[in-house]
């Protein structure tokens, strides 16, 4: 007589062990190389932000429009030999800057602005190549998680744009009787660069967390915070264009004394110029009056989402709005520094890769108000 059999035996296999299954959403998605994709994109950022920096030293030097073509295989290779350099200059020395402002130039003086806008162009080519080569790596190796495909091929499209972006920024400087690129295409291209440097940090910080993790934080989302820290990330993003049409006239030099600006409040001949409109645009003293009172809305509501960030539930929140609004202050102290110094390229290029840091600081903050993440009690 066979012995007695628990109610919980499996009969087919009597000896089987049951095994654990996976969730739906580890069944439903390919999880991917997460890692990897995530320091792939760690690489690109790092290099976007060295591409902005030397796009702002690229301007302050005045290097900007050495290279008068736009050619996006053949430009990879330098001037090799004497005849080239010569060749080069000869094509600089028919747009307006070198014939109105640079006529004292000589070949060794060209060398050196040419070097700098060159470089420039050329970690634009590394940043394509890094993004190609990582691309065509994880999708022949079917390692790119479920969904992500089209963020990265997102990514890889903007930095296209960018390009071309950028040839058109220069173009106007050609032609004309502009010394410079017009500030508003300057503000385009710099604007585009933010927005591809949030998209990366975004995407970094969401595979930084399994997809599970995400879900589940979903559900703990702070709305309201997540809201202010919205505007508050695209106020600065605004603040970011308005300091970018600052610098494509040298505004930042026109008035040297704070608060004040040739010691009153609002600047003398703020209208001068016809078209009324252009003023916002091409006179130093309306747009750096615009960019100086933007900066102090903008650290006022900095103040009222801090006071609100820092009661969040949530550590890892709160310290994010620390860090987010610190650097926001810093930044404000920084920028009158600048304005009261003449904005000397050293202090003006701190400048702009402060503002990396506050509005990539910001973003991680709204990030963790839409996925935050949950401590124990006990910490």
């Amino acid at each position: 007589m066979s012995g007695k059999r628990s109610i919980f035996e499996e009969v087919s296999s009597p000896n089987a062990v049951a095994q654990p299954q996976a969730g739906v959403i580890d069944a439903g998605m390919r999880q991917g190389a997460r890692g990897a994709i995530r320091r792939w994109l760690m690489v690109l950022f790092a290099l976007v932000m060295i591409m902005i920096a030397v796009g702002g030293l690229t301007r302050l030097t005045d290097s900007g429009l050495s290279i008068t073509e736009w050619r996006p295989l053949t430009g990879a290779v330098p001037p090799m030999t004497e005849a080239h350099w010569l060749e080069e200059f000869e094509k600089y020395k028919q747009i307006p800057e070198f014939q109105i402002q640079n006529q004292w130039m000589q070949l060794e003086d060209f060398k050196v602005i040419y070097w700098w806008e060159w470089g420039h162009r050329q970690l634009g080519r590394v940043i394509g190549l890094v993004w190609f080569l990582g691309f065509m790596w994880f999708w022949l190796r079917r390692q790119i998680p479920t969904g992500w495909t089209r963020r990265l091929v997102f990514v890889g499209a903007l930095g296209g744009l960018q390009g071309a972006v950028g040839w058109w920024m220069v173009s106007s400087g050609l032609r004309g009787s502009m010394l410079d690129v017009a500030s508003y295409r300057l503000a385009t291209h710099l604007g585009l660069a933010f927005v591809i440097l949030g998209f990366l940090a975004w995407y970094m910080f969401l595979l930084g967390r399994s997809e599970r993790d995400l879900m589940q934080a979903r559900r703990l989302k702070e709305a309201k915070l997540f809201g202010l820290s919205t505007g508050w990330l695209h106020f600065t993003f605004l603040q970011i264009i308005l300091g970018a049409l600052v610098a494509g006239i040298d505004a930042g030099r026109s008035y040297t004394d704070w608060p004040l600006m040739g010691g009153q409040v609002f600047p003398p001949d703020a209208f001068i110029l016809t078209p009324l409109w252009s003023n916002f645009f091409e006179n130093p003293g309306l747009v750096q009056f615009v960019h100086r009172c933007s900066g102090y809305v903008l650290l006022a509501f900095g103040v009222v989402v801090w006071l609100r960030g820092r009661r969040s539930a949530n550590r890892a929140t709160q310290s994010a709005f620390h860090w987010a609004f610190g650097a926001l202050v810093a930044q404000v102290v920084l920028g009158i520094v600048t304005v009261m110094t003449a904005a000397p390229w050293e202090i003006a290029i701190a400048h702009q890769i402060l503002a990396v840091a506050v509005f990539v600081l910001i973003l991680r903050a709204r990030f963790l108000s839409a996925y935050p993440q949950v401590t124990s009690v006990r910490g």
